[in-house]
């Protein structure tokens, strides 16, 4: 990575194993000029707004074996807020029943992804956390970008809620009937990754927390231990396939959003290039494989209940699979 430019070109927000990732996919050159243009280490306007309106953030973070873990965290619009362009401000914590309880402390690299299912909205910031309390934290920005709503399935909010306090079952190495049922129907995941390896800069380093959806049954169920699922043509950054490719560790969520439940699973996870014709996914630009090392049900954890709306049109372009 070039950490010798002159003022007047921005850093380059990629790190060697987005940069690898790039190469590797053919987008590097295309997509070096627009990077360092769209990802920005100050919030725009308009993101500060959408952060303060939305009722859940999806979060990536650190525990303390440093293994990534992705969660939501809830609360009444406006629990967020970004002061200054440079500053997010959450009002929630990961609760007690969470992988990631007491990981967002001080100097805690976290990833950020608000999104909005109704409109298929979604923006990221990533940075470190600067300041925390009994109430919530607040992360100076990094990085922050908007992303395209592909393969987002469109949902909306109900005024149902789910009673009582969450519940979290002890964890599992592996994944049991009911894990592997939700997981083989799902149609949204959310994935935390993270990099700190050579080269990494302010702008460049950290935890991120991405989207990643398609027809139920996208990510398929090999065994009580093994997880596959296809990447589709994004936006040509590789995040999180950068991270992953420097750094194997991720952390995924499903989340169920009628009944609140979380299925959080931890793993390593490995890049497979080869194209649909041998994938089994149509549409698919390559595979991801996961070795599964941990497994974490919460129930009730999403406090509000939603109802499922229209299939995202870029999902139409994938193939069809077999579900649970």
């Amino acid at each position: 990575m070039n950490t010798s430019e002159s003022p007047s070109v921005p850093t380059s927000p990629f790190h060697t194993g987005e940069l690898a990732v790039q190469t590797l996919a053919g987008s590097r050159e295309a997509i070096a000029d627009i990077g360092a243009r769209v990802i920005r280490s100050a919030m725009p306007d308009q993101h500060r707004q959408f952060f303060a309106q939305l009722p859940f953030l999806v979060v990536g973070a650190l525990d303390a074996r440093g293994q990534p873990w992705a969660t939501l965290l809830s609360g009444t619009p406006g629990f967020a807020q970004a002061p200054e362009p440079t500053l997010l401000r959450v009002n929630a914590l990961p609760p007690a029943t969470d992988p990631l309880y007491g990981a967002v402390t001080p100097g805690a690299p976290v990833g950020v992804l608000g999104l909005e299912p109704s409109t298929r909205r979604r923006n990221r910031v990533n940075g470190q956390v600067v300041d925390a309390d009994a109430q919530g934290f607040a992360i100076r920005v990094a990085q922050s970008f908007g992303n395209c709503p592909q393969y987002i399935h469109k949902r909306d909010i109900t005024p149902q809620a789910h009673a009582g306090r969450a519940l979290a079952e002890p964890p599992r190495t592996s994944l049991d009937d009911d894990a592997q049922w939700q997981i083989a129907s799902a149609d949204t995941f959310f994935i935390a990754t993270h990099y700190a390896g050579d080269g990494a800069t302010e702008r460049s380093a950290g935890t991120d927390v991405s989207h990643r959806g398609g027809k139920p049954g996208f990510v398929r169920v090999d065994d009580a231990n093994t997880l596959t699922w296809p990447d589709f043509r994004g936006n040509a950054y590789y995040n999180t396939l950068g991270n992953l490719h420097a750094n194997p560790r991720a952390g995924l969520v499903f989340v169920d959003f009628a009944s609140g439940d979380f299925l959080h699973v931890a793993g390593d996870a490995e890049i497979l290039w080869q194209d649909e014709t041998t994938s089994g996914f149509a549409g698919a630009q390559r595979l991801v494989r996961m070795r599964v090392r941990e497994v974490r049900r919460v129930h009730g954890a999403l406090p509000a209940a939603w109802r499922d709306g229209e299939t995202s049109p870029s999902v139409e372009r994938t193939g069809a699979w077999p579900t649970a």
